[in-house]
């Protein structure tokens, strides 16, 4: 095959899509004539003087069908779609209206548009055939209406060279042979041989082509009798094979009988692609497409093939786009016309949640806007828009989101309109929860907290958030302040900022346990948070924070019951500046789903007694079904250089850590390494049940800790933990109730309030 050298790919961005309503379904292909309405009122007479004509050997008669045009699927805002094959100066056209009128009657038969033309006979016959014309002129009208032949297919005869006289008694024999559709579709007439020809009437170049004809024909074989129908089918096989512009079969009167001629006219051979209005369409892609096809014949049914390639690639997408014209121009260059559909503006319309009315929104349109990915001169795609509207969910402040694209007011475009529904804009809240994981009995009444908070999600119209927190245990207390800004006005990274405030009372007893102290901190910080790729995000932040232990009276203290010092600094608090560093990756997002979070925290030295020193954590999470069972496991792990607060050591033991121990029992130190593993299953409802197994160990870390908290308390620094549970759905997140065992034969409930850090 020659090289695709000559093959040239434009693009323009030219679009011709003008709206109409949803079109009732048709077949990929309509062949008409245009003639074929004028010629209705002929076809019966033509029939019966065909039939008359091969009885009384005739010299030859001939069937014409033409074969104008492919027609294009349905294109969404597109009222007119055309496929041309152009020769030389000559043009033909048709259009899918013509197929449509029809179609309905007759899907077969109206493929093919007939006529029968017989030459060199007397003037004196041509005198009978005319009388003969005038007797069938009143019956045709009737007969057209209730034939499916007639209605789908024109027959037209010019005889000539017959004598006059005889045309008397032809018209008088008429109304006794009483011929109808029917009866000619059963008038058979024996054919002798069967040859292809050109449209000239000489041999095929090609004879492929010719075997692709003789492969077509089902009914015209030699020494076979046909009917009228019979011939007309096989036509439109032929033209149905793809190969041929038109098909006119002629029957010829030799002393060896009736010769039937098929003269076809193939399509020209493909020697070149100019393709208009694709824009997002890959030039890769139509070229593997019609690659196979370069300097062979074009076929109409491969190339209606092409075309479902194409518009498939648009549907798969979500892109509105389609072919909406095929042209074969002189010299086999296929034109093809590509119609998509660019954004021609968005706008916004806020709805009120009970009536559905237009009401004036309070978040300002460019605050939405921008969340968006699709924008104007964009080829609109319906996968873009779905996650466009989610994307607007996920800012908080709205209820419900829906977008509807509509026709433009400029052809070949269209409208976005985005239908918002606003949630409130802030109040107060109150609820309770769990400080940390507890195990029972005093614990539980220890650890819980209640909360009073009071936010607003859209400060300013702009998504801004402002959250103010209290919360209050037995022991902890925590008052938080945040505001963040989730999109940096200006900003085209999807930049967060966010500023915080915080003062907090915990107890120290993770690491210092068995003694009756407090660990108070004071923090502000500053925090920037950017999507790095779809499932990645990055942080960096500056906090700054002052951290010291205070005894039951409020009174600052520097060492616990047992003389381990509680600061790093000896003095009654410990200040620091912390460079954060994290990055996160979620997956799709969900609980099972895989899960990676690394941060690193550096302290700055900037004065003398400020605490320098570099902590690293990492948490992994990853899930697989087994059967109707899900296994999950996880693994996190972290280590400290450098000198460090002693209560901000990694404790391990707990509901969060190694269950069947209490919080901190295993172990603390400037390292630790904890792993997980669990089958969860479900029972019935909203309830699960679950298997577990915990191990967790400090890698022989805990000395190192100033004052060595973990050995003073004579913990083992590893261990492990196994047991069963039960976990709830709720609207707090999932409840779990779970009883464990450890290594030392200890037996544990835990309860804990929403997933496992």
């Amino acid at each position: 095959m020659p090289p695709n050298d000559d093959i040239v790919f434009t693009s323009r961005s030219t679009l011709r899509i003008p709206h109409f309503p949803p079109s009732t379904s048709h077949s990929s292909f309509r062949f008409c004539f245009r003639n074929l309405a004028s010629q209705f009122d002929q076809s019966c007479n033509s029939i019966s003087q065909f039939i008359d004509s091969v009885k009384r050997g005739s010299k030859s008669s001939h069937f014409n069908h033409s074969f104008p045009q492919l027609w294009p699927p349905t294109l969404p805002f597109c009222s007119s779609k055309k496929v041309t094959q152009r020769e030389n100066s000559s043009s033909r056209r048709a259009s899918w209206n013509w197929g449509s009128v029809f179609v309905e009657k007759s899907p077969l038969i109206c493929l093919a548009s007939m006529s029968l033309i017989q030459s060199d006979m007397s003037s004196k016959s041509e005198s009978e055939d005319s009388g003969r014309r005038r007797g069938m002129e009143d019956k045709s009208t009737g007969l057209v209406g209730k034939s499916s032949l007639l209605c789908s297919a024109s027959l037209a005869l010019a005889r000539s060279d017959e004598s006059s006289q005889s045309g008397g008694s032809e018209n008088k024999e008429l109304p006794q042979k009483g011929y109808s559709a029917a009866r000619v579709d059963e008038e058979r007439v024996l054919i002798s041989e069967v040859l292809v020809r050109n449209k000239d009437g000489e041999e095929l170049e090609r004879k492929d082509l010719e075997l692709e004809v003789f492969t077509a024909l089902k009914a015209s074989r030699p020494n076979s009798a046909l009917t009228v129908r019979e011939v007309q089918e096989d036509v439109h096989r032929i033209i149905n094979s793809g190969y041929f512009y038109s098909c006119i079969p002629v029957a010829v009167d030799t002393r060896d009988g009736i010769r039937l001629i098929f003269q076809v006219e193939p399509n020209q051979e493909f020697q070149g692609l100019v393709c208009e209005g694709a824009n997002v369409l890959p030039a890769k892609f139509l070229e593997e497409a019609f690659r196979d096809g370069y300097g062979k014949v074009v076929n109409l049914r491969h190339l209606d093939e092409v075309i479902s390639s194409i518009n498939s690639w648009y549907g798969e997408r979500g892109l509105f786009g389609r072919v909406s014209a095929v042209d074969i121009l002189s010299g086999g260059i296929l034109s093809l016309q590509v119609s998509e559909a660019e954004v021609n503006n968005i706008s916004i319309r806020f709805l009120d949640k009970k009536t559905g009315e237009p009401i004036p929104g309070n978040t300002r349109p460019e605050t939405i806007l921008r969340q968006l990915t699709t924008k104007k001169g964009q080829v609109y795609s319906m996968l873009q828009g779905k996650r466009d509207a989610e994307t607007v969910l996920t800012m908080g402040i709205m209820e419900d989101v829906s977008i509807i694209p509509q026709p433009a007011a400029d052809a070949g475009k269209v409208d976005i309109l985005m239908n918002v529904v606003e949630r409130p804009g802030g109040g107060f809240s109150a609820g309770g929860g769990l400080s940390c994981g507890s195990t029972g009995g005093a614990g539980l009444l220890s650890t819980l907290i209640g909360s009073l908070a009071y936010s607003h999600r859209n400060l300013f119209g702009r998504n801004q958030k402002l959250h103010v927190s209290l919360e209050k245990g037995q022991v902890d207390s925590t008052f938080r302040i945040n505001y963040t800004d989730p999109w940096i006005e200006g900003d085209d990274k999807r930049t967060s900022r966010t500023i915080m405030v915080q003062n907090s009372r915990t107890p120290g007893t993770l690491v210092h346990g068995g003694s009756n102290l407090t660990i108070v901190r004071v923090t502000a910080g500053l925090e920037f948070n950017r999507p790095i790729r779809p499932t990645w995000s990055g942080t960096a932040g500056l906090y700054f924070q002052r951290a010291g232990a205070q005894n039951e009276k409020g009174e600052p203290i520097l060492k616990d019951n047992i003389k381990c010092p509680l600061t790093a600094s000896g003095n009654a608090v410990d200040n620091m500046l912390l460079a954060k560093l994290e990055g996160v990756y979620t997956g799709s997002g969900d609980h099972g789903s895989s899960m990676f979070v690394l941060s690193m925290e550096q302290g700055l030295p900037f004065l003398p007694e400020w605490l320098c020193f570099n902590r690293v954590n990492a948490r992994a999470r990853t899930s697989m079904e087994v059967g109707f069972a899900q296994l999950l496991l996880s693994l996190s792990g972290g280590h400290v250089v450098g000198n460090f607060c002693p209560h901000e050591a990694f404790a391990i033991g707990g509901t969060n850590s190694v269950r069947g121990y209490e919080e901190g029992a295993v172990g603390s130190g400037r390292s630790y390494a904890v792993g997980c593993g669990e089958i969860s299953f479900p029972l019935f409802g909203p309830v699960e049940g679950v298997f577990f197994a915990d191990y967790g160990t400090d890698l022989g870390s805990g000395a190192s800790v100033l004052g060595d908290p973990a050995g003073a308390r004579m913990k083992t620094g590893s261990g492990y933990g196994y047991g069963f549970g039960i976990r709830l759905e709720s609207p707090l997140g999932p409840l779990r109730l779970e009883y464990a065992f450890n290594d030392k034969s200890a037996k544990r409930f835990h309860f804990g309030v929403g997933h496992r850090n």
